[in-house]
């Protein structure tokens, strides 16, 4: 099974599957599809996070292929070019990307086929073209001023001076020539070949902090996955620089309320939703950072203590004004897919440029759009994630895995930035507090909170609860696209617990597609 954003991506994977290839493999294969179909989400000069399950060993691992700031980019750096905060375009918001490392190490250590096989079908995609969808063209549209204020960017995706029309077919040669070289020389053609010398030269003529040595040292992590249980079944996320701490804050807080009694939907159960991920927030925003930088403290943050301290803070008939972090004990677009393979291994995979086209900056010759990463980091010199050299900064990015009675139940994200934990804690009530099936789960209408401004709704959340919710001081924010990409976009994969089959959604807020063999 394979469940993404995009058919064209998810047929690629499934054709991986079909040659014999694993759950690992088809995810590099729809990965770099989606590099070619959804090039304003995802791509070579991106970041990603990945979670594996593995059937023989009943093991489940942890990928971190987020990039790191240059070893140039200091904080005293910025301040002497005059920022006060971290941009959010340019070259000076791009990290190193770790996308191909991460395909690669994932390829090496547990795919069973090489970067050839499973870069053909993206290759062939950007040789041949595809023919643009109306989300993708719109989201195409609505960022061109950005490509513009980049030379290499409006040459490479707005070609006759434009975005491509729903319909028309891009073709993407420079792209596809980067993938072949790739798929011929492997990851050193980009993080010591000519891409690289590429990356550099971009960088320093635009000012950039950029050298040889950046990409060259560059490598992927291996990590711990962080849980909690929630009803019975355990939640796994990546754990920092990831922001997946957020989901688990907010479920442990939510367990304490019977949320099935309150209906789904009705502005009880929004209100405490909404209070549960505020305060999640809070905490996220100041705790997630680089561990090789800072002592995270998890196993303080998710005790039960510090719950139920956090939890007190909820007033059950008006909404939280001033939400701070808490002092827990201490101890010592972007793209998601899923795969399943036959053997009964799962891949939960997201990858991403973070806001649409990254950082606007294309590198020339080479198609491949550099992320904006960096405007993560903070230039508060006393925040755990500030800005220092070779460090990582707080990434968006969380794939997701669910455990029931220690097997696998399902494999699921939620894409789109800081929606993404608020996307997973609906998704997750919808599936386990009101026992949805994976595509209802998906199609409910979700609530998106901004801090420090409000909540939006999507149409078909009852008018009479955003009326009480307001009633109990719940700011409102209008969006002139009620149907516009604000609420993210999901894909899920069930493992039947009665016969192991497998039952997968596609969100319809996005070109998604779930395709199984």
């Amino acid at each position: 099974m394979v469940a993404t954003s995009q058919p064209l991506a998810a047929q690629a994977g499934i054709s991986i599957l079909q040659q014999g290839g694993n759950a690992v493999d088809a995810a590099i294969a729809t990965a770099a599809a989606l590099n070619v179909v959804e090039p304003q989400s995802t791509g070579l000069g991106g970041d990603a996070f990945a979670l594996i399950y593995l059937k023989k060993s009943n093991e489940l691992r942890a990928l971190n292929a987020s990039g790191r700031a240059p070893g140039a980019m200091t904080l005293e750096a910025m301040q002497k070019l005059g920022f006060k905060a971290m941009p959010l375009t340019g070259i000076h918001s791009v990290t190193v990307p770790g996308t191909l490392d991460g395909w690669c190490t994932l390829l090496d250590t547990l795919g069973t086929m090489g970067l050839q096989d499973v870069l053909a079908p993206a290759i062939r995609l950007a040789e041949e073209g595809f023919p643009v969808t109306e989300i993708i063209s719109h989201s195409w549209h609505v960022n061109s001023p950005k490509l513009r204020q980049n030379e290499a960017a409006a040459r490479t995706y707005l070609p006759q001076g434009r975005p491509p029309r729903a319909g028309e077919v891009f073709v993407q040669p420079d792209l596809a020539k980067t993938l072949r070289t790739i798929a011929e020389g492997g990851k050193e053609a980009f993080y010591q070949g000519e891409i690289a010398d590429a990356i550099v030269a971009c960088s320093r003529r635009l000012g950039g902090f950029f050298s040889r040595q950046d990409l060259a040292q560059h490598k992927s992590t291996w990590v711990e996955p962080i849980s909690t249980s929630y009803r019975g079944y355990d939640i796994y996320e990546c754990p920092p620089n990831d922001q997946g701490l957020i989901v688990l804050l907010a479920l442990r807080i939510l367990e304490g309320y019977d949320l099935a009694s309150m209906g789904h939907n009705s502005a009880g159960y929004l209100h405490l939703l909404i209070e549960a991920i505020k305060l999640a927030f809070a905490d996220g925003d100041y705790y997630i950072a680089d561990p090789d930088f800072s002592i995270i403290p998890l196993k303080g943050l998710l005790s039960p203590p510090y719950i139920d301290k956090r939890r007190a803070l909820i007033k059950a008939d008006k909404a939280l004004e001033a939400v701070t972090r808490g002092v827990p004990d201490t101890d010592g677009d972007t793209v998601y897919l899923a795969t399943a393979d036959k053997e009964g291994n799962y891949v939960s995979f997201i990858n991403s440029l973070y806001h649409a086209f990254g950082s606007g900056v294309v590198v020339e010759g080479t198609g491949i759009c550099l992320q904006n990463r960096g405007a993560l980091f903070s230039l508060d010199p006393t925040h755990p994630n500030c800005l220092a050299p070779g460090k990582r900064p707080y990434h968006t990015i969380i794939p997701g895995m669910v455990f029931k009675d220690g097997e696998p139940r399902y494999v699921f994200g939620v894409m789109g930035g800081f929606m993404q934990p608020q996307g997973h804690v609906q998704v997750l009530a919808n599936l386990i507090d009101f026992s949805m099936g994976v595509q209802t789960a998906l199609d409910a209408p979700r609530f998106r909170y901004y801090p420090r401004q409000g909540c939006a709704f999507e149409p078909g959340v009852p008018q009479a609860a955003i009326a009480e919710l307001k009633r109990r001081g719940h700011p409102i924010v209008q969006l002139d696209d009620p149907y516009s990409q604000q609420f993210g976009g999901g894909q899920i994969i069930m493992i039947s617990p009665a016969n192991g089959a497998y039952i997968a959604g596609s969100d319809p807020r996005k070109d998604g597609c779930a395709i199984g063999l």
